[in-house]
This record gives C-alpha cells, sequence and structure tokens, in this order.
C-alpha cells in the first residue's frame, strides 16, 4: 500500500524515466504521480507500473507551457488528495527542460518558452500545491552546472547565463540574433541559474520539515534535450558525445536517473536550499548566490502567474 505520493514532470524520456523507475523498483511505499499532455499521461504510467513490477503510479495531464493547464492540474491534484484518492503530497521532482535553438518561442500565454517551461512552471505548480504538502516532503528541481558559464562545467557546449530583468528575461526576443542556437542556448543557461534562485527563494519560504534542493545532473547524452537542434548536431549528440558516458566527464541516463532518485527519496542529502552535484552536496556558482536577483524572480513570477506572492521568509 502506498503511503505517500510524489509528483514528477519530465518522467517520459531520458533520466526523468530512468528516475521513475528507480523511484518505484526502491520505494514500494510510494504513489508516482506524473505529468504527461494529453492522453500520453495514462501510456506512460502502465508503462512505468509493467517495467517495475509497482502498481502505484498514475498520471495528470499537464501541458507546462499553457498555465491555464498546469492550473487545472493543481486543481486535479488537489481535489485527489482531498478524496483519499492520492496518499499525501511529500514530494515533487521537476525535471521536465528544453533548450531550444532561438529564443523567438512563447508559452500560450506570451512568456519566451525556454523560460515559461524550465522556471515558471516549477513556480507555478510548487505555489499552487503549497498547502497540499505535507511534512516530511522533498522538493527536488534539476539544475545545470552550465550555469557556472566556463568551459570548465560546459565544455564550451553552452554559453554563460546572461542575467536581465525577471520581466526582459520573460520577454520573446526579436531581431536576427534571437533567432540564433547561441540565443537559445543562452536561455537556456540562464533559466538553469534562475532555478537556483527559486530554490533558494523557496528555502527560505517553506515551512519546517519542507526541503527543497537543486540537482545537477551534469552532461548526460541521450537525454533527447538537444531534439530542437539541427541535424549536426543531432548526429554528434548521437556518436561522438554519447561515448563522454564512459568518461568522468558525463553520465548514462541510467546513472544520472539513479543518482536523481535518490535525492528525491534517499537520505536527506544537506540542509535545505542546498545544491546536489551529482552524489554530493557542493557550491554552486558564485553568481547563484543572489539574495536580491531571487526575491526579484519570486515577486515577478507571481505577477506573471497571476497568483498571490505567498508567504514572507519562514526560515
Amino acid at each position: 500500500m502506498a503511503t505517500h505520493t510524489l509528483l514528477m514532470t519530465g518522467a517520459s524520456r531520458g533520466l526523468g524515466r530512468t528516475a521513475a523507475e528507480h523511484l518505484l523498483r526502491e520505494n514500494p511505499d510510494l504513489h508516482l504521480l506524473v505529468t504527461a499532455r494529453g492522453t500520453s499521461g495514462n501510456r506512460l504510467a502502465a508503462e512505468l507500473a509493467e517495467a517495475t513490477g509497482n502498481p502505484h503510479v498514475s498520471a495528470v495531464c499537464c501541458d507546462l507551457a499553457a498555465r491555464e493547464c498546469i492550473r487545472a492540474a493543481a486543481d486535479e491534484v488537489g481535489g485527489r488528495l482531498a478524496a483519499g484518492d492520492l496518499p499525501p503530497l511529500r514530494g515533487f521532482v521537476g525535471n521536465a527542460g528544453l533548450q531550444l535553438t532561438t529564443r523567438t518561442r512563447t508559452d500560450a500565454d506570451g512568456v519566451e518558452l525556454t523560460f515559461a517551461v524550465n522556471v515558471l512552471a516549477n513556480w507555478l505548480l510548487i505555489r499552487l500545491l503549497w498547502e497540499q504538502f505535507t511534512a516530511p516532503s522533498r522538493i527536488v528541481m534539476v539544475g545545470s552546472d552550465t550555469h557556472f558559464g566556463d568551459l570548465r562545467h560546459n565544455m564550451g557546449m553552452v554559453p554563460a547565463p546572461r542575467w536581465e530583468s525577471v520581466q526582459a528575461l520573460a520577454a520573446p526576443h526579436e531581431g536576427k540574433r534571437a533567432h540564433t542556437a547561441a540565443e537559445g542556448r543562452t536561455a537556456y543557461s540562464t533559466s538553469k541559474l534562475a532555478v537556483l534562485y527559486l530554490v533558494h527563494a523557496l528555502a527560505r519560504r517553506l515551512p519546517e520539515g519542507i526541503d527543497v534542493y537543486t540537482f545537477n545532473p551534469g552532461y548526460v547524452p541521450g537525454t533527447g534535450l538537444v531534439r530542437d537542434a539541427g541535424p549536426a548536431v543531432q548526429l554528434l549528440s548521437r556518436t561522438v558525445l554519447q561515448a563522454l558516458a564512459a568518461t568522468p566527464l558525463a553520465l548514462s541516463p541510467d546513472e544520472a536517473g539513479r543518482l536523481l532518485a535518490a535525492a528525491a527519496a534517499g537520505p536527506r542529502p544537506g540542509p535545505t536550499g542546498a545544491y546536489i552535484d551529482r552524489h554530493a552536496v557542493d557550491r554552486s556558482s558564485a553568481e547563484s548566490y543572489d539574495e536580491a536577483r531571487e526575491e526579484e524572480l519570486w515577486r515577478t513570477a507571481a505577477e506573471l502567474c497571476g497568483v498571490s506572492v505567498g508567504p514572507d521568509t519562514l526560515r
């Protein structure tokens, strides 16, 4: 019998899929609730149950690029929890993310798509489910060491983040440069810096017993993250870069998924707000510790989503 629920985005492929399988195999008392677009969620839940032998998995329809859908999903989750159809909510894994080859695309509400999915969707889901989490709970959001913006951490494949006002980050860019892959990847690294700011802001606000972490899997070839890239990059990812998983420079999706599952449901990894770099808690970039930016992101996310700012700092 399942005793608690963990809500997870991005469980359909790559490290998210393997993390979901590890969670179900290693935690028979866990009910895994996965988000998916359209009717694909029921198929995903059935596949996960069959692959792991754990029947405690179900789905909620949620398009992370449409805030109306996120609100509907949160309402459904809240209703199922209130009715006893789901055991208490004690976890959230925000794994869904995308990396685009432009900075011009938008979500259903006109927000730049990378920022909308990688940052705002996480913020809104957590904010709407705020009262539903039961201590002890753990929230884990998947980050990236591209937020460091240096050769050591991203092998020169992704430009450094470029922080602007949150309103500017949320707006689609215009002009010739906005249509380049470099700008799309800059939006990605910047969104992962924003994830760290979001985690730090959450750590100050969440009640005692509800912890929040950033998990960095490092470079994980074969996850589908570059599915928006051109044929040359796709080929490189399937061949040369795939081979890096056999070196210390990268992790396989299975190993990264195992570590994500451990971060979400294993022994407490460290103090709330910490940055989990693959196997252990470590320091994130110097730029990632900026309380003024963290609070600006929190306030502007509330404005963009049309939701109250919520509690002030609790810790």
